[in-house]
């Protein structure tokens, strides 16, 4: 059963799609069934290589469709069908008709194995054309046109194998083609042709039929693969042409598949002005409120009546689909605005009965990547990880076709995206590799949603050379981060200016940055630029003046929500109250946020806040170097062993330089003179290996 499943699944393709070279047909069928590709060499190979009488064998030894019924070719089957139409057609032949099918057929046996030299033509050569007799099926019954048929050979029909243009395809295998790959694009763009060779293709098409308004289109998206905005530009408006003058005179379309087509179309060439800024051609061109919400939101205003006003048309006019995007913008919106995380859930959760109840796959795909980024930003990375789960082993609601899960949607690259961050915050970078090398393949680098992983493996790249002292690899990549998102670029400029101790031009791009962010309402970056900020104050002994920034900072990420990056500000704030000299405050401080570090943070934040907390409690205890008998140590001692630990993970050797220094002089006060060498001897090695002066413990969090 399953070979005359997988059968069944390939002789569809084979007669509704384009003519292949015998090549492509022999390795269709082979990964299909490799026996009855043997077969078909076999037989034709007793047909090329033989006489005119195998090929007339071959037509009388096929079963009739009305006469077989218990095989594949009964007459109301598609095999049936195609076998009565092409033994109706060859049926209708006359001999020099028939001679010179078979001419073609040895040509398109032979040119396969054949490799003529370079320049030379093949003394006969028929254009693949001639072998599809299914093109007399318009004219059985008619008068066959021997004129035409019966003609010789010219040198302009002739053609070799290797040359790209074909004879004009079907309506069907034209519209069968565009399908597919259509369909292709949207779910599996890998499987689709590569864009060179869809492009080939689409301009043979369009050479035999300019007027092919769908060729146009498809024309569109392959140009959007590779960035081309002129040239998809270019077939968008060719597209408007043709589908006008055709009016709606086509299969697919009727009255409101025709206004349907416009409307998707002017949508697209709406998205194509925004991209460069052009936002007066982009509301000329679409009236959808649910897109003015996108055009607003680029614009850095505020689109929640707009919002609310689309979600209430969809609502009243029943559009499911439509009142469901726009409360997904809504809690996008309500999210950047400081929303408590149960409303936005309750939102979604609603949404989410719209989305079953009517199974629209690509919005349940948007939900659950909408979930796992808010749970992601208020710093829940469990939640966050299960989220991304769900989606990643969710059974796709939409119809299989062309044996192509759909599973190279935005959602899929966000979620995926998020995972390979969450890893890397733990300091498994070979799993981190692995996302990374799925991500290239299921997204390679000229398809839309590329950036999302480029920009995700620059930023952890970079994460990693900064977290291991690697100043010199991260700097470069500043620059390709900035080319992808100018605003993360800009900051990771400033982080790695401050490792330089260049802090003026560190704090000027702050300053720049934060005015930026402020206007475009980027609460978090603006919370990460108030954060270092407040280091750099520190570089200069400013922590009295670091006090008012940090404040500030916590104020909007409690406002916000944003619990990660509350707890970080928690800890600048535990760090500068030490160095203002009141530790036990700076303990009490550090004890809100370390529960909350351990639980969701990186393991670079684990070890500083461990290394924080040790810090804090030797200075509660009145710690003071080269003094012994100091028994008050014991659990800072246990706590720098743990900070060690998460150091370790990351391989961030100047921060375990910090640790073996701390930790040298608490076995010392302690009396463990072993222990305390043995501490003083790692604190030296890292120390000849980094061969950079270590700043002040004191100095640094």
């Amino acid at each position: 059963m399953s070979f005359r499943r997988r059968l069944n699944k390939l002789i569809l393709p084979l007669q509704q799609g384009p003519d292949l070279t015998l090549g492509q047909f022999l390795k269709t069928v082979e990964e299909c069934c490799p026996q009855t590709a043997y077969a078909v060499k076999l037989r034709l190979h007793e047909m090329a290589d033989g006489e005119l009488k195998d090929m007339e064998y071959f037509f009388s030894t096929l079963p009739t469709p009305f006469t077989a019924f218990d095989t594949e070719a009964y007459k109301t089957s598609v095999v049936g069908l195609f076998m009565r139409h092409m033994l109706l057609a060859y049926n209708k032949l006359s001999f020099s008709q028939v001679y010179k099918l078979y001419k073609s057929l040895q040509h398109y046996y032979h040119s396969h194995y054949a490799k003529p030299m370079d320049g030379q033509v093949p003394a006969l050569v028929a254009d693949d054309s001639e072998m599809d007799l299914t093109s007399i099926e318009d004219t059985v019954g008619d008068r066959v046109d021997k004129e035409e048929l019966d003609t010789p050979l010219h040198e302009s029909e002739l053609q070799s194998d290797n040359t790209p243009s074909r004879g004009p395809l079907s309506q069907k295998q034209a519209e069968y083609f565009l399908a597919r790959q259509a369909y292709l694009l949207k779910n599996d763009e890998n499987k689709a042709l590569k864009p060179a060779a869809l492009q080939e293709e689409l301009n043979n098409m369009l050479k035999f039929n300019p007027d092919f308004a769908e060729a146009h289109y498809l024309n569109y998206l392959n140009s959007m693969r590779v960035q081309d905005i002129f040239l998809s530009a270019h077939s968008l408006l060719h597209y408007f042409d043709r589908l006008i003058l055709s009016g709606n005179d086509g299969k697919s379309n009727g009255d409101e598949g025709y206004g349907r087509s416009l409307r998707y179309a002017a949508l697209n060439l709406a998205s194509l002005h925004c991209r460069f800024g052009h936002y007066s051609h982009f509301i000329i061109f679409t009236s959808v409120v649910s897109w003015l919400y996108t055009l607003e939101q680029m614009k850095g205003s505020d689109s929640t009546v707009l919002t609310e006003d689309s979600v209430k048309m969809a609502a009243h006019f029943c559009l499911p689909y439509l009142a469901s995007l726009g409360i997904q913008s809504l809690v996008q919106q309500g999210a950047t605005q400081g929303k408590t995380a149960h409303k936005l859930m309750d939102a979604l959760k609603d949404t989410d009965i719209l989305h079953w109840k009517h199974s629209l796959s690509e919005l349940i795909e948007i939900s659950l990547a909408q979930t796992t980024s808010i749970w992601r930003m208020y710093g829940k990375s469990t939640m966050s990880l299960q989220q991304a789960q769900l989606l990643l082993n969710m059974s796709s609601l939409e119809p299989v076709n062309f044996g192509v899960q759909q599973n190279n949607t935005e959602g899929f690259a966000v979620v995926l995206c998020h995972l390979a961050e969450l890893h890397a915050e733990q300091g498994l970078y070979g799993v981190v590799s692995e996302i990374i090398l799925h991500l290239k393949e299921q997204f390679p680098p000229h398809t839309q949603h590329a950036k999302l992983w480029m920009l995700c493996d620059l930023k952890i790249q970079f994460e990693r050379h900064m977290n291991e002292g690697k100043y010199h690899l991260a700097e470069p990549l500043v620059t390709a981060i900035a080319a992808l998102n100018q605003t993360e670029g800009l900051y990771r400029k400033a982080q790695v200016l401050k490792a330089l101790n260049r802090n003026t031009e560190a704090y000027h791009i702050l300053q720049q940055l934060q005015a930026r962010c402020e206007k475009a309402k980027c609460t978090e970056m603006v919370i990460r630029v108030m954060l270092s900020t407040a280091e750099l104050h520190w570089e200069s002994s400013g922590f009295s003046t670091a006090l008012p920034v940090l404040l500030q900072a916590l104020a909007l990420a409690r406002q916000h929500h944003l619990q990660s990056l509350a707890s970080e500000t928690i800890l600048h704030l535990a760090f500068t109250q030490l160095m203002l000299g009141v530790p036990e405050q700076a303990l009490n401080v550090l004890h809100e946020a370390i529960e909350p570090i351990l639980a969701h943070r990186a393991v670079m934040d684990k070890g500083r806040a461990m290394l924080l907390a040790a810090r804090c409690q030797m200075a509660v205890a009145g710690f003071k170097p080269n003094r012994q008998g100091q028994a008050g140590n014991t659990s800072a001692l246990d706590t720098l062993n743990e900070a060690a630990a998460y150091f370790s993970q990351l391989n961030c050797k100047e921060r375990l330089r910090d640790v073996h220094y701390l930790q040298a002089q608490l076995h010392r006060s302690l009396g463990q003179i072993l222990e305390s060498n043995k501490s003083a001897m790692l604190f030296r090695l890292l120390d000849q290996e980094l061969q950079s002066p270590a700043p002040p413990v004191s100095m640094r969090l």
